[in-house]
């Protein structure tokens, strides 16, 4: 399926700047401080959604096991910041062990000309192969220097991130701006990636990749590197939800990758902009469905799923961009006349 085009790069930067700031003020200062709590929760998992969004709507690369990197930079950060008291180089190595990790399967995955079943297959054993693993932690053996694993109950008491300059540990206002700030941040590099020289060379690998090889690109190349800066984009989702809320298997189940695949269906294939709202908005429903009790929440996004694939399988983005665009294009009354 081909993707739709994206929105122009100034409309789309123009949006993330204006209306990101204005969102997170009016939240800011008139939420209670568990509708802070959850805000955090839903930008971090935004951020989630733009690494999959790079992947698999730039790259083509349709990962089943998306929460793998997620899990990986949580628990990297944890056991990092608990054995060395350090936050930001807990932070750093956070990010570079799902990028390794990805690096060191993305080498086996594309130099090994897997095709796209297969990819998707080995991507969804291997997170279920790192959620049966850390659930079996439990012991007193299963520790790294000073953080124990804990097995399915994780690793509650991680770090907080600290102030570079201060030393104190960031408040939970601290933590929703900047966790914030990094969602605007992640949006306006991933989406500056995908208009880039080398962007553009992945997205020409995704769309032909016998043509791509016989100008001369390399798409083995051209597909990792997409790949572990998705899985590095993960690993800060990872380590911001590890120190908002806390670490533990789940983060490797098939809920989480599952649910971040719904997000971007709906939100637009290829897009950027689409799946953030969309995850956010859905997460939203997911907390009042739940409240309120009416039905399961697994089953209203399931149901969803299939009502997207089915009506919009090119997702909600493109729908409004075309809707906007005739409005915009629209002839005046007396001009129609």
């Amino acid at each position: 399926m081909r993707r739709p085009e994206p929105n122009s790069l100034a409309v789309q930067l123009g949006l993330a700047a204006l209306a990101g700031p204005a969102a997170l003020w009016l939240v800011a200062e008139g939420a209670a401080f568990h509708t802070m709590l959850n805000a955090t929760t839903w930008m971090v998992m935004a951020i989630f959604t733009l690494s999959l969004c790079l992947t698999w709507g730039v790259g083509g690369i349709l990962c089943f096991g998306q929460g793998a990197f997620l899990g990986l930079g949580a628990y990297a950060y944890a056991i990092a910041a608990i054995n060395l008291g350090d936050s930001g180089l807990a932070a750093l190595i956070g990010l570079a062990v799902p990028a390794l990790f990805a690096a060191m399967l993305g080498y086996f995955l594309f130099y090994g000309r897997l095709s796209d079943v297969y990819l998707g297959v080995i991507t969804l054993t291997v997170t279920l192969i790192l959620f049966k693993f850390m659930n079996a932690t439990g012991g007193d053996g299963w520790r790294i220097g000073a953080a124990r694993l804990g097995g399915f109950n994780g690793i509650p008491a991680t770090p907080p991130l600290q102030d570079p300059f201060s030393g104190r540990a960031l408040s939970p206002q601290a933590m929703f701006w900047l966790t914030g700030g990094l969602l605007i941040l992640s949006y306006i590099l991933v989406r500056l990636f995908a208009v880039s020289k080398l962007g553009r060379e992945v997205i020409a690998v995704r769309e032909n990749e016998v043509r791509a090889e016989l100008l001369g690109y390399n798409s083995r190349a051209l597909k990792l590197v997409v790949w572990v800066i998705g899985a590095m984009l993960a690993g800060l989702a990872g380590v911001l939800f590890a120190t908002t809320v806390f670490v533990s298997p789940t983060l490797f189940s098939l809920a989480t990758s599952a649910q971040v695949l719904i997000w971007v269906v709906v939100g637009g294939i290829g897009c950027f902009l689409g799946p953030v709202v969309a995850c956010i908005a859905l997460q939203v429903l997911t907390a009042w469905l739940g409240k309120a009790g009416l039905i399961d929440p697994n089953i209203a996004l399931g149901a969803l799923l299939v009502l997207m694939v089915l009506l919009l399988p090119n997702g909600l983005q493109p729908l409004v961009a075309r809707l906007l665009a005739r409005i915009a294009h629209r002839p005046a009354p007396e001009a129609a006349r």
